[in-house]
C-alpha cells in the first residue's frame, strides 16, 4: 500500500536464479539412502587405532605389489627414472656384460682388511691390488660409455637419451644380484634389435 514500485533489476533476478542453481550440486538423499549410509559409517572402524591398522595393511599390500612389479620389470610399477624403451635397453646392455665396477666394493673390502692386517707383505700386495682395481674399473667404465653412446645413437637417435649413459654407469656399479629391476638377460646374451 505504501510501497513504491521499482522496476525489475535484471542483475538481482539473475543472481537469485544463480543461487538456486548453485545449491549443493546433488539431490537430497532419500531416507533409505541416508539410513544405509549411516549403517555403513557405523560398520567402519570407530576408533583411530583400528583405522590406522587397516590403513597400514592396505599400504603394506600396495608396497608388496609394487616391489614384486619392480622385481619382474613391469613398466607400471617402475619409477619414472626406469621407464621407457631407452632405459630398458641400457639395463639390458649393462646386464649382458661383465662389469668390473660391480666388483669394486667387494675388492675394496678385501683391500681394507689386508691394509689393517699388520703384515707388511699383505699391505704391499693390497697397494698393488688397489691400483690395479682402480685402473681396471676406469678402463671398463670408459669402454662402457663409448659403447653405450654409440649404440644409443644408432638405435634411438637423440630422442630421450638424456641421462641414459649415467644411468648405465650407476647400474654397472651395483652388484648383479642387488640390481632393481632384476636383470632379464644373461651375461653374453645377444640383445634384440627393437625395444
Amino acid at each position: 500500500m505504501f510501497r513504491r514500485t521499482k522496476p525489475e533489476d535484471s542483475t538481482a533476478s539473475s543472481a537469485s536464479a544463480e543461487a538456486k542453481q548453485g545449491g549443493k550440486g546433488r539431490p537430497t538423499p532419500s531416507r533409505r539412502e541416508a539410513e544405509a549410509a549411516a549403517k555403513a559409517r557405523a560398520k567402519s572402524p570407530g576408533n583411530k587405532k583400528e583405522a590406522a591398522r587397516q590403513l597400514r595393511e592396505r599400504r603394506a599390500q600396495e608396497n608388496a605389489r609394487m616391489r614384486q612389479g619392480m622385481k619382474t620389470g613391469d613398466e607400471r610399477y617402475l619409477p619414472a627414472r626406469d621407464q621407457g624403451p631407452v632405459r630398458s635397453f641400457v639395463r639390458d646392455r649393462v646386464d649382458s656384460r661383465l662389469c668390473m665396477a660391480e666388483f669394486l666394493l667387494p675388492l675394496l673390502l678385501v683391500i681394507m682388511v689386508m691394509q689393517y692386517s699388520g703384515n707388511a707383505t699383505l699391505q704391499g700386495f693390497s697397494n698393488g691390488l688397489w691400483s690395479a682395481t682402480i685402473i681396471l674399473v676406469l678402463v671398463d667404465t670408459i669402454l662402457l660409455v663409448i659403447k653405450l653412446k654409440r649404440e644409443l645413437k644408432k638405435r634411438f637417435g637423440d630422442e630421450g637419451t638424456k641421462g641414459a649413459v649415467f644411468y648405465g654407469i650407476l647400474r654397472s656399479m651395483q652388484l648383479r644380484f642387488l640390481r632393481l629391476p632384476k636383470p632379464k638377460v644373461k651375461i653374453g646374451q645377444r640383445l634384440p634389435e627393437r625395444y
